[in-house]
């Protein structure tokens, strides 16, 4: 064989093995460092991202021979750049124009970034960007709050339960993501209250259809957080203190060997509050010894909850076989104590309260390019164990003043259930065995067409016991198994100019449900005997949609996406939950609903230092089975099942704007929606706000006080339209005590100040929320907490 041919034989597998790096540094026309500017290069289906650190500097590995264009965006300023790749490591600076029109705290509407290419994907989806609530004391919830479509549904204060409602359809049709994990594998101690927003790079909000890639069974939408996956060396620490002596805390930092990849990170929080804000209303009563009740209002004075964990991951990233790799451990726990039940009555409860904790193993694998061009992995797996302890061995009688009850005779009063609450008391625990474990492959032929397919699977195994029952009780425990399996296969497709953006997928479900329940009989003789009440099931759906958009004109483009989606139950539906005061129902079905949207985006439009931006959507969700709370009730019921509510139909509009100029920038939305059974009447469910409105000011202004610092105002206000929260249609106009069960239209307010330190590694903010003391409330009119004050310090090290 010709030398020279068996040498280029052997030389060009490893050329073609070979990988190089482009790196540099981000500036003004001034020659000044620029921070955390975003960069994504990509050549094809092929693209990298990074972000440059305090100096400026950034630099991207794993890269071939070969043209690439540089996208360059800070602040509203997006460039574009071209490099080429030729067997070597590449040193490219940046120089960018016009400093000025990218100071830090300028309010601007961004152009293609991630977040404005992903809502132009056809799914009906809002990217929430949280640097700069980072930096003030804003929870996660509260941001998702203030996102068109979308409304929190909070029993009280920190720590109390939250369902997520969008588009009206609340609960858990609502699945909830961290990094595509369903968030019901880490437990109630690791919360989105629980995730500061310094954590997290973006929150994306799916109403409705939900993109194959999630691989879930959400039916009304999902919320997907992506915590921050950067390989920058970083340290971040927050602690804010606030009214009802609140008090949170958050670090986070992460640090990576240049020479080998290697990079640890980790991140901790811990979340304190009293909650004894002041409550009013029809069942906030003082009770005499004669029976005698006199409304009052009160302090709660047994709703603290304290919560607090903290996630270390070790591995490699940025390397040639891996863009990332890591193990990692997650620990949680939370102490809640309860105050009512499902909704206030006229008996607080004291004494009773549950705690939770949660010891997780991880695994996180993703590489773009594997062993081809276009060939991306990821895979995400944890495994560990969760659980909850539920505590209620106090028989006294109490009213909302704090004082136990008397009798006529002056002696304390015992409930009949010698409990809090009316099941009687009991020491439970609820032990689980959770593994959860997402894996993706998706192949790019070419820019136009790309191919995913994606398997989500999570398995729980649950015992539950009580040390009150005797120890012939507890020798036989509860077992209860609850398996899903959701498979999913998509086509992505951009054509005339990535104009037209098309994605078609189907879903495949399956969900094994077991549940072995001793039941104790006693005979004739009074001999006990143990009975398995024993319950199984195993079943499959097949659901399928699509999404599209398509760019009329320049900033103008039409936005559509339809779903037949199924919702499988979930461990609480199923199993109850005593901690939430469910019961369980072990026979409940799936919900399935078609899902459609059509939306609207006009902008982002640019008049000399003004933006608008517009954008609409038009949705409907045609529900059959929909899981909730019993339509009729008893308002007095402390627990209840989750049960099978019939057909459901959700119809309405969401529309928003958003506008800036230079330092000052606006944001209004409103929702408008109808959610009714469908029994031939169309009665509408209860305990669902159908109107909404959110508005948001900020305003910054520069060199105040010193050079170079920012000073932040901002203002948001919410307003929620009047709902009943039990069913009130079919029984007329002028039932006595109807509007007992009204929730009041309502509006809250919120201010803040945030300061920011010329070295921009130091932020102060103060914020006072509900500034003008108004009853708040959501769920079954749970009172909210009302007038508060929050200061928050933060800081940040970037130059390791």
């Amino acid at each position: 064989m010709n030398l020279k041919l068996l040498l280029l034989i052997l030389i060009l597998p490893i050329t073609a093995l070979a990988q190089y790096q482009v790196s540099g540094v981000v500036q003004d026309s001034d020659g000044n460092p620029i921070a955390d500017t975003e960069i994504l290069l990509s050549r094809g289906a092929f693209s990298k991202s990074t972000t440059s650190d305090a100096s400026g500097f950034y630099k991207i590995e794993g890269l071939k021979t070969g043209t690439y264009v540089l996208e360059i965006t800070t602040g509203d300023f997006i460039d574009f750049d071209q490099i080429m790749i030729q067997r070597s490591n590449l040193k490219h600076n940046i120089k960018l124009k016009n400093a000025k029109d990218y100071e830090l705290g300028e309010v601007a509407l961004r152009g293609e970034t991630i977040k404005s290419k992903m809502e132009k994907k056809g799914f009906a989806v809002s990217v929430i960007e949280t640097k700069e609530a980072s930096f003030r004391n804003v929870q996660t919830n509260e941001l998702l709050n203030q996102t068109v479509g979308v409304k929190l549904r909070q029993n009280g204060g920190l720590g109390s339960r939250v369902q997520y409602s969008l588009n009206g359809l609340s609960g858990n049709a609502v699945s909830i993501f961290i990094d595509g994990i369903p968030i019901s594998v880490y437990g109630s101690s690791f919360s989105l209250n629980s995730i500061p927003p310094a954590m997290i790079k973006r929150i994306e909000v799916y109403k409705g259809v939900v993109p194959a890639h999630l691989a879930d069974d959400a039916l009304g939408g999902a919320i997907n957080i992506v915590l921050n996956q950067g390989a920058k060396n970083n340290l971040n620490a927050s602690i804010s203190y606030g009214s009802f002596n609140t008090t949170q805390a958050n670090l986070n930092a992460l640090y990576r060997f240049e020479e080998s990849g290697f990079t640890v990170k980790a991140s901790g929080f811990y979340n304190y509050s009293d909650n004894d804000y002041k409550v009013s209303g029809r069942s906030i009563v003082d009770i005499d010894q004669y029976g005698r009740q006199t409304p009052i209002t009160a302090r709660r004075f047994n709703d603290a909850y304290r919560s607090n964990g903290g996630m270390f991951q070790a591995g490699f990233t940025n390397t040639s076989w891996a863009d990332q790799f890591f193990i990692g451990i997650t620990a949680s726990d939370d102490y809640n104590e309860v105050q009512q039940g499902v909704f206030p009555t006229i008996n607080p409860y004291n004494g009773r309260y549950t705690e939770s904790d949660a010891l997780l193993a991880n695994l996180t694998y993703q590489k773009k390019d594997l062993f081809i061009e276009g060939l991306d992995v990821n895979v995400h797996g944890t495994y560990g164990e969760r659980n909850t302890f539920i505590n209620d061995t106090v028989p006294w009688a109490y009213t909302w003043s704090g004082k136990r009850m008397l009798d006529i005779n002056g002696n304390y009063l015992k409930l009949p259930s010698e409990s809090q609450q009316e099941g009687g008391p009991t020491l439970q625990y609820n032990n689980r065995e959770v593994s959860s474990i997402r894996s993706g492959i998706s192949y790019a032929i070419n820019k136009h067409h790309k191919f995913f397919i994606n398997h989500v699977y999570t398995g729980l195994i649950r015992e539950d016991h009580d040390e009150v029952k005797s120890l012939l009780e507890n020798t036989f425990k509860e077992h209860k198994d609850l398996h899903k399996s959701i498979y999913s296969l998509s086509y992505e497709l951009k054509a005339f100019q990535e104009r037209l953006q098309l994605n078609l997928f189907g879903k495949h479900y399956r969900q094994k449900v077991y549940n072995n329940k001793p039941v104790f009989q006693q005979n004739e003789n009074g001999e006990k005997s143990v009975v398995n009440e024993i319950y199984e099931s195993n079943k499959n759906y097949t659901g399928y949609g699509a999404a599209a958009s398509f760019e009329v004109l320049p900033n103008v483009t039409l936005i559509t996406s339809a779903e037949k989606a199924i919702r499988l139950p979930s461990e609480t539906e199923v199993f109850g939950n005593p901690a939430q005061n469910t019961m369980e129902n072990p026979s409940i079905m799936p919900e399935i609903a078609n899902n459609y949207n059509f939306g609207l985006s006009l902008g982002s439009f640019h008049f000399n230092n003004h933006r608008l931006k517009l954008s609409t959507n038009v949705f409907t969700r045609d529900i059959q089975d929909r899981i909730g709370l019993p339509l009729e009730r008893n308002p007095n019921s402390e627990v209840t099942p989750y049960v099978n509510q019939g057909s459901v139909t959700s119809t309405g509009i969401d529309a928003e704007l958003n506008y800036s100029y230079k330092t000052l920038g606006f944001i209004f939305n409103i929702s408008h929606l109808e959610l009714k059974q469908d029994n031939g009447v169309g009665i509408a469910i209860p305990n669902t706000p159908f109107f909404m409105m959110n508005t948001s000011l900020r305003y910054a202004m520069h060199d105040i006080f010193q050079k170079n610092s920012v000073l932040n105002f901002f203002y948001n206000a919410q307003f929620t339209g009047e709902f009943y929260y039990i069913q009130t249609e079919g029984y007329g106009s002028n039932v006595k005590g109807l509007d007992e069960f009204l929730v009041p239209q309502q509006i809250g307010q919120d201010l803040g100040v945030s300061y920011s330190f010329p070295n921009n590694k130091v932020v102060l903010s103060v914020d006072v929320k509900n500034i003008l003391d108004e009853p708040l409330y959501d769920n079954l009119r749970v009172q909210r907490p009302g007038r508060a004050f929050y200061l928050k310090l933060n800081y940040s090290f970037n130059k390791f």
